[in-house]
């Protein structure tokens, strides 16, 4: 209390100093700083216009605030969000056309080589058909979103990163209705290696992945949690749901209990993980105590959903996605 008295007493005395006025006759700006998260206040005198004290507060430890954004980047190669919409010239558009071709094409080397590396797992017998199909089910989506930052910051950066699963979409196509025979994509992708199933879960997957790019991008929370459930949580329960699963489902026997809750904790912390990912980089600024209720109660939406019995009318490569998506629009509001 006395240092507080003391630093009052200290603007007291200088405003006395410049105008024999009291504090009262100063006016008092107040400023907040929303990026840094401060609070300043300073004080001038009303006649002679001068600076008489300045305070700047630091923000309070017991918000749950995403991490200050540092001005420079330890990885160079991760584009940070921009501090503000400025005009592109024809130098910085064309630079931008060529590094999101450049990241674009890396992407798809991505996917593929992805894809390669599980088949020639596969043809080893180092691991099962079903697992190498659901590990490229967790893995290609999530690199595919964790790749959103090698981008640039063009508007545009979003139709480039969308050209990979399109070009999948076409694949699955071709594959699919037997125009083209890739054995080494079908063994990968498909439950008994016919390439008819190339048309629905897989075509939905990839459909799917570019949706959440065009429409939500890096900017909002919905598309990242989307693909967190539809990957990781969806993958990991029919991974440990096959394996441990013993207890089933009441309503579904061809669901368990373990695979359920193996869905909500992995679609929980992988979509944490996410957004913490994006909000280091700049791209969300997210209050961390109602955002772990939301992904929570999202995550709990999207397991229900992939729980009912109704596999035979929609796959769940739709459903969940669709259901994760409106959960957290409705719950993020953007």
């Amino acid at each position: 209390m006395e240092g507080k008295i003391t630093w009052f007493n200290k603007i007291y005395i200088k405003s006395r100093e410049l105008s024999g006025l009291a504090l009262d006759s100063l006016f008092c700006f107040i400023s907040f700083s929303a990026a840094r998260m401060s609070l300043s206040l300073s004080f001038t005198h009303p006649i002679l216009s001068r600076h008489v004290y300045s305070a700047v507060f630091p923000p309070p430890r017991f918000l749950f605030l995403s991490p200050h954004i540092p001005t420079t980047s330890r990885f160079p190669i991760l584009y940070r969000a921009p501090q503000r919409a400025t005009a592109l010239s024809a130098t910085a558009a064309t630079a931008s056309i060529f590094r999101d071709t450049a990241a674009s094409a890396s992407v798809f080397a991505g996917a593929y080589a992805l894809v390669f590396t599980f088949d020639i797992l596969t043809q080893k017998e180092l691991i099962q058909q079903n697992l190498s199909r659901k590990l490229v089910h967790i893995l290609s989506g999530l690199l595919f979103a964790i790749s959103w930052p090698i981008f640039s910051n063009a508007d545009e950066a979003r139709y480039f990163a969308s050209l990979v699963p399109l070009i999948n979409c076409l694949r699955l196509v071709i594959h699919g209705l037997s125009l083209s025979d890739d054995q080494s994509l079908i063994k990968s992708v498909t439950r008994e290696g016919n390439p008819k199933e190339l048309l629905r879960g897989p075509l939905y997957y990839v459909a799917m992945l570019m949706l959440c790019a065009l429409a939500f991008w890096r900017e909002s929370p919905v598309g990242v949690i989307c693909l967190a459930n539809m990957c990781g949580g969806d993958g990991f329960a029919d991974i440990i749901g096959r394996k441990y699963g013993s207890s089933k489902i009441p309503y579904n026997q061809s669901k368990s209990w373990v695979g359920s809750i193996s869905m909500f904790v992995s679609g929980f912390i992988i979509s944490i993980g996410m957004l913490y990912y994006y909000s280091a980089l700049g791209y969300l600024q997210l209050d961390w105590g109602y955002t772990m209720h939301r992904v929570a109660l999202i995550s709990l939406v999207a397991t229900v959903v992939e729980s009912l019995p109704i596999t035979m009318l929609i796959d769940d490569n739709i459903s969940v996605p669709l259901a994760s998506m409106l959960a957290a629009y409705l719950t993020f509001g953007h």
